[in-house]
């Protein structure tokens, strides 16, 4: 809780992963990717539920054995290939109704810590005037201005079209992505926007280095040779 807001944290993993198969149970380290994303979980000072969403009876057990509370068994029909992301996450509000921000922590980002899911539920309630929602995003390191299209033949036209040519990447704009890690919302917002982004929606800035999100089976190598590397951040 914060401020007297209550917050429901949402874990969505289904058991059908195409790029890295089962990848949510999958090792990276010395754990399970999920448990990554419950520990750090468990140790933020303002979730007031953390649970999961689920359908695979296999990732339900080894969220249960990291202290994840399952309350229900996702349904078969919102764990499709071509399911909506924010499908699961509408159904455990319905399902979970009696919270005031919902709070959605995707298994595939293991090196976001809980300084990121607590500092984004700070800056996020510090401008609740303002944003109606909140996700996190980082810096990208090819900059879109520097994107193209490219046609059959060969040709390329630009992305974003600044009407001149930008040499040194210092004189650009900085851009940021999506990095999966966070999203929060207001419960009701949430449910009339079916959807975490929106004109209402501010940005939280985390660091590269805790950006990764597992899609492939190259980010699940680059994410355990970082660990490696340096160890968790």
């Amino acid at each position: 809780m914060i401020d007297g807001k209550t917050i429901l944290a949402i874990i969505p993993a289904r058991g059908g992963s195409k790029g890295v198969p089962r990848k949510n149970i999958r090792i990276l380290g010395d754990k399970p990717l999920i448990a990554w994303t419950i520990e750090e979980a468990k140790k933020s000072k303002y979730i007031d539920r953390l649970i999961l969403s689920s359908e695979d009876s296999e990732i339900i057990a080894t969220a249960q054995a990291w202290g994840c509370e399952i309350p229900f068994v996702r349904p078969l029909e919102l764990a499709k290939d071509d399911t909506p992301g924010i499908s699961p996450v509408l159904h455990a509000v319905e399902m979970l109704p009696n919270y005031d921000y919902i709070l959605l922590l995707q298994p595939t980002s293991p090196l976001r810590s809980v300084q990121d899911i607590d500092g984004c539920i700070e800056w996020f309630e510090s401008r609740k005037d303002k944003f109606s929602a909140c996700v996190s995003v980082t810096e990208v390191e090819k900059s879109p201005y520097w994107m193209y299209s490219v046609e059959l033949e060969g040709s390329m036209s630009p992305i974003l079209d600044m009407g001149e040519m930008i040499f040194r990447r210092q004189e650009l704009a900085k851009s940021y992505s999506l990095n999966g890690a966070i999203y929060i919302a207001e419960r009701d917002w949430l449910l009339e926007q079916k959807s975490f982004l929106g004109k209402q929606t501010g940005a939280f800035i985390m660091p590269r280095e805790r950006s990764f999100d597992i899609d492939s089976e190259l980010d699940f190598m680059l994410c355990e040779f970082a660990l490696k590397a340096f160890g968790p951040s």
